[in-house]
């Protein structure tokens, strides 16, 4: 993709810029494409329940705008406090009808203002343990013995605050439904795949990775393992640090090229929206565009690889199952139909419709972790739709989403359990297949 392929770049900004040479100084065109409608309102979140404007997409358009023209300083901190409260969740895109590129225009005034402002410390602390592999492998370790121990589950009850919230977050990592093992047999007939395994997803829930691979593969697709993969960068995208966002991104592009794989694969959907977005995030590299624009073409989501196959008909599954879909899926990849394809394919789910399922939960990567009150406030309505189904499992595709919604449900004592819809399709292998017969090719 070329500078002007992006529609929240405008290079050469004109000459009344406040802040040339910045990401937020090439964002005119996607600033102007704002025509102050108002339709993004009520389709975000913080508006909803803050109230004030300025937490609107609209009005931090307006902030963005008056930082650019220098009507407004970046060491305001009133106007750095109405960004930090953006979840990020590019539902206004969705409403938009002028195609404002709000999650781009976001990333870019993020970027320029941690330039000169720099992250919070403890956002520094977190951003920084996905940038070295050996230590976010020794906290995931640590995170699940302290998950297989119980002592997530016994001190989430009894810590204050958002110590507590992040360890029922953790406690709500464990996959809710045990599954036989059964051996994954296809034959191939598809195209090669490769996994992103991420970081969370890796470390938190390798069980869903494997569940990941298997129905892949009975649906007729050739995994293959990309060496040398790791963080995608999205938090650091979205958190305005695009200098390791870019970095974590050639890191990947190198790895998946390696494997050969005509698709790579998420089944995390802010992971799999950074992945389609590489093209932009390394659009002006002249070393790296071509590569990271052909790489995005291969990304896929896992549940649009599974609708494409069918997907193959598993054993039984008699559960009440709703379904919330992931910001980064709904709104900024746009997919809706493949993970409902997913669940309605499989035998015995009840599969009950969720109000205001389009609103986000308010996990948004480390928003809750830093915003905590917001994030709490944005949660609550899910919260109680969600026990309105009187469904036993919430699913959706994305391990913030899953963590932040479960933690929840725990907090409240609910009985219902977030699980990804890959896990569901994987059980109802497991009743269909045993270990001794292994599935017919899909």
């Amino acid at each position: 993709m070329t500078a002007a392929g992006n529609p929240a770049t405008l290079h050469g900004g004109p000459a009344h810029c406040a802040l040339p040479d910045t990401p937020l100084a090439r964002a005119k065109a996607g600033l102007d494409a704002c025509v102050h409608c108002g339709f993004c309102l009520q389709a975000c979140p913080t508006y909803v329940v803050l109230e004030d404007e300025n937490d609107s997409p609209r009005g931090r358009l307006l902030l963005m705008r008056s930082l650019r023209e220098g009507t407004v300083e970046t060491s305001d901190d009133a106007v750095r406090g109405h960004l930090d409260r953006c979840l990020g969740c590019r539902a206004c895109e969705t409403a938009c009808p002028s195609g404002v590129p709000y999650g781009h225009l976001l990333e870019a005034t993020r970027a320029t203002l941690t330039a000169r402002h720099p992250l919070p410390l403890g956002a520094r602390m977190m951003l920084g343990v996905f940038t070295r592999p050996w230590l976010l492998r020794a906290l995931m370790r640590a995170g699940r013995v302290m998950r297989a121990a119980g002592l997530a589950t016994v001190l989430s009850r009894v810590l204050p605050g958002r110590f507590g919230f992040a360890l029922h977050m953790l406690a709500a990592t464990r996959v809710p439904l045990k599954r036989a093992s059964y051996v994954a047999a296809g034959d191939g007939s598809r195209q090669s795949v490769a996994l992103l395994e991420g970081c969370v997803m890796q470390g938190l829930y390798a069980e869903t990775n494997r569940a990941t691979e298997r129905t892949l593969t009975v649906n007729g697709y050739r995994c293959t393992k990309a060496e040398g993969q790791g963080c995608c960068g999205a938090l650091h995208a979205h958190a305005g640090d695009l200098h390791a966002a870019r970095r974590l991104a050639k890191r990947n592009i190198e790895a998946f090229e390696k494997s050969g794989a005509e698709h790579v694969v998420s089944n995390a959907a802010g992971c799999g929206a950074m992945l389609k977005e590489y093209a932009i995030l390394l659009e002006d590299d002249p070393d790296w565009s071509a590569r990271a624009r052909e790489l995005s073409a291969r990304a896929r989501d896992v549940s649009e690889l599974l609708a494409a196959a069918g997907p193959a008909p598993g054993g039984e599954l008699p559960v009440r199952v709703t379904y919330d879909p992931p910001c980064h899926l709904l709104h900024a990849q746009r997919l809706s139909a493949p993970p409902l394809a997913v669940l309605g394919a499989i035998p015995g789910v009840k599969l009950v419709e969720l109000t205001d399922a389009e609103y986000c939960c308010g996990a948004a990567g480390i928003y809750n972790l830093l915003e905590p009150r917001t994030s709490a406030a944005v949660l609550e309505p899910k919260l109680r739709h969600i026990e309105a189904t009187g469904a036993s499992f919430v699913a959706t595709g994305n391990p913030g989403c899953l963590m932040q919604i479960g933690a929840g449900l725990r907090q409240d004592g609910s009985v219902t359990r977030p699980i990804h819809p890959v896990d569901l399709l994987d059980a109802s292998y497991a009743v269909r297949y045993s270990a001794t017969a292994p599935p017919a090719s899909s």
